[in-house]
């Protein structure tokens, strides 16, 4: 009902990234909002953790699904801390833990990501895959031992690192959703005035109808 009343006419929702567990169930019931109401959502680093926290949740069925940073004892951890991180925090070793810097991302054909960045010109064709290259700071992934259940329950993560075990995009098909996507990495760290960044744009012309 809080939703309903805060989010009258809203054309579309954008969570940033970040940490922490201050208002992070605020977050998630946003999201679900978003959702389930159909209104465009782009959720970048935290925003896409928490838009797959709530999937797993809501949708796929994994009750009490959450994420290693705030609550550890989670049956269902669906956000981890990669395994070569695991060592360095057990022993609170913090430094160097990040995954910083420019990574490659290997698109999904036929998904809404594919289609922003193919529209834009962005990236290149690598073994007969579009690749694109994004900066990241994080400490967090997507547990890909949900990988299978979130994707049996709909979720499609549909940009990847080239070894395929990181999860760089998750979204819904527009078959189910106008625009519901998130992202590990931080697309507004390559945006410019002149220049944005093309999962902004496709965004920003997914809400145009909704304010028509």
């Amino acid at each position: 009902k809080m939703c309903e009343e805060k989010f009258k006419g809203i054309d579309g929702i954008l969570v940033p990234g970040g940490f922490g567990e201050s208002g992070i169930e605020g977050k998630i019931n946003v999201i679900s909002y978003a959702r389930t109401k159909r209104i465009p959502y782009f959720g970048l680093c935290y925003g896409m953790q928490l838009l797959v926290i709530e999937y797993a949740r809501n949708v796929a069925g994994l009750s009490g699904a959450h994420t290693r940073e705030i609550n550890p004892s989670s049956p269902h951890l669906v956000i981890d801390v990669m395994v070569e991180q695991k060592a360095l925090l057990e022993k609170k070793t913090y430094g160097g833990s990040m995954r910083l810097g420019a990574y490659p991302c290997v698109l999904k054909d036929r998904t809404v990501a594919k289609k922003a960045y193919e529209t834009s010109g962005f990236g290149k064709e690598i073994k007969g895959k579009l690749t694109v290259s994004e900066r990241h700071r994080h400490r967090y992934e997507v547990n890909v031992e949900y990988i299978q259940k979130l994707e049996s329950a709909g979720l499609v993560f549909s940009g990847v690192s080239p070894s395929g075990n990181l999860m760089e995009i998750a979204e819904l098909p527009t078959s189910v959703h106008p625009f519901f996507i998130g992202t590990q990495f931080h697309p507004e760290f390559l945006a410019r005035p002149l220049s944005p960044h093309p999962l902004f744009t496709a965004f920003i012309k997914a809400s145009l109808p909704k304010k028509s």
